[in-house]
């Protein structure tokens, strides 16, 4: 799997920056006065670095933004990286700063000359992130990245503190890589296996086969399996970090490694994107491995549906009833709402074992999110005030975007059906909210609950901050601040 560029954190050394080579980051703000590394660096430059922080230029950057001073005069580095940082900033800024400086990384050294900067470790934990790079089926000569180092006037400190950002981005690295993966590699078997290697980072993990699924009766998910090779399964992770006995939190995740649609067949154009069908699953298998490599002091468990969903002679039609785990039945209108089919018995199970303190599903669930929210936002549904609130604020303080949807008994009551408990799918106008009704129905009433509407913000097609385009990691760093957060305070 792909890694996080190790970074070494060193005590600033002036007299080092003459003979640094590769490449220098630097932070100044319009205005204010020089640090004193940038004053050694100046005087070196002949003041070719002064001038840049005083002209228009830099003027107009946006806080986080970087200029390129290529081949300075006086230094042995190949270019300095002016990055508009003040002293006093949020973490989504400073981490944005970071990834400004991750983005120019290549095979050449970087320092990152912080000095006394308060939001070093966010300015690490930045770089780290969009660093990112899947070359895993490229062939030819791989290009090494080359070495990073961080300079601050208090190394251990700042190691500390980014330590457990460390852990975030190990398991972001680690969703990007599912979601990035293509579905002939990533099938239901590879996907289990991956999951299961965890155990050694202290993870309890279970693999449940079709017949151990049958004779629970998950029949609305093994409905969706029936046209692959690719047999279903569930796999359970469990982190024991909290107090001995308690319920857990629960996280549950749709794993549909790809998506054709089944019978309901997808249109070509774009269905090569349906790789990424599982980024539910992806984040939830992400978040558990950074709770297990930062140690966290909470309960947890992780679910995750993997299936395939393929048009064959045993496939599932539409005008099928199947009955849920929960002994519901459910008329499949469209095979293509088949991600709602995954969860429903995933979620019922999770209740029944575990009966946790709360639960959160993540799914690329619908094109109609993306038609309500674009690319910038998750959508957001939920039976629970302070679980939803909580979230959002979690998503908040790690700059991912998300925004609350409606439900309500009128959305509801669209999915009757004439000869089962209900339909799977029931039109486009307001079809994201509709599917979140549908899981609601296997959610009890009991449980505070939230639904991630995540196929808008999982893939995307240009950079954003924090990653290059593809698969961003998303909920992955909010979810684990929530538990951090709500689990693992006092």
């Amino acid at each position: 799997m792909s890694q996080p560029l190790p970074i070494q954190f060193r005590a600033t050394d002036l007299e080092a920056l003459a003979t640094q080579t590769g490449r220098i980051a630097v932070f100044a703000e319009p205005g204010v006065a020089l640090s004193p590394g940038i004053r050694r660096l100046d005087r070196l430059m002949k003041g070719a670095l002064a001038r840049a922080t005083a002209a228009e230029a830099f003027a107009k950057a946006k806080p986080g933004d970087a200029i390129d001073l290529a081949y300075p005069a006086g230094l042995a580095a190949d270019a300095v990286q002016l990055v508009r940082l003040p002293k006093r900033t949020d973490a989504a800024t400073a981490r944005k700063a970071g990834a400004a400086i991750g983005r120019s990384h290549g095979t050449a050294a970087t320092l990152i000359l912080a000095e006394s900067h308060p939001r070093a470790a966010d300015i690490a934990f930045g770089f780290a992130m969009r660093a990112y790079d899947f070359t895993a089926h490229k062939s030819g000569e791989q290009k090494v990245p080359g070495p990073v180092a961080m300079m601050t006037a208090d190394p251990e400190a700042t190691a500390r503190e980014a330590s457990p950002m460390a852990a975030v981005a190990e398991g972001v690295f680690f969703t990007r890589d599912l979601v990035n993966e293509p579905a002939n590699i990533l099938t239901t078997h590879d996907f289990a296996a991956r999951l299961a290697a965890m155990h050694e980072l202290g993870l309890e993990v279970e693999i449940l086969e079709e017949p151990e699924l049958m004779k629970l009766g998950m029949n609305a998910l093994l409905g969706v399996g029936m046209g692959s090779e690719s047999p279903s399964k569930v796999v359970v992770m469990q982190w024991k970090g909290g107090k001995k006995g308690d319920a857990p939190f629960a996280l549950v995740g749709k794993g549909v490694v790809f998506d054709t649609g089944g019978i309901s067949i997808k249109p070509a154009a774009g269905m090569e994107d349906m790789t990424m069908d599982m980024g539910g699953a992806g984040v939830v298998a992400g978040v558990m491995r950074t709770l297990a490599m930062r140690k966290a002091k909470a309960n947890v468990v992780g679910l995750v549906g993997l299936v395939e969903n393929m048009p064959d002679g045993r496939a599932q039609r539409p005008g099928d009833v199947v009955r849920s785990m929960k002994g519901d039945t459910i008329e499949v209108i469209n095979t293509d709402a088949e991600g709602r089919l995954v969860l429903a018995d995933v979620l019922w199970y999770a209740q029944e074992r575990f009966k946790p303190t709360g639960m959160i599903n993540l799914a690329t669930l619908t094109g109609a999110i993306i038609v309500a929210l674009g690319h910038e936002n998750t959508g957001v549904f939920s039976n629970n005030d302070e679980l939803c609130n909580a979230f959002l604020k979690a998503c908040a303080a790690e700059g991912e975007g998300a925004w609350r949807m409606p439900m309500g008994e009128a959305y509801d009551a669209k999915l009757k059906s004439r000869i089962a408990d209900m339909v799977n799918s029931c039109g486009r106008d307001g079809g994201a909210v509709t599917a979140a009704q549908f899981l609601a129905r296997f959610v009890k009433p009991e449980t505070p609950w939230c639904h991630l509407d995540i196929a808008g913000t999982a893939l995307v097609k240009a950079d954003t901050a924090l990653a290059p385009k593809g698969a961003t990691g998303w909920g992955v760093m909010a979810l684990d601040r929530l538990i951090r957060d709500r689990f693992e305070k006092g």
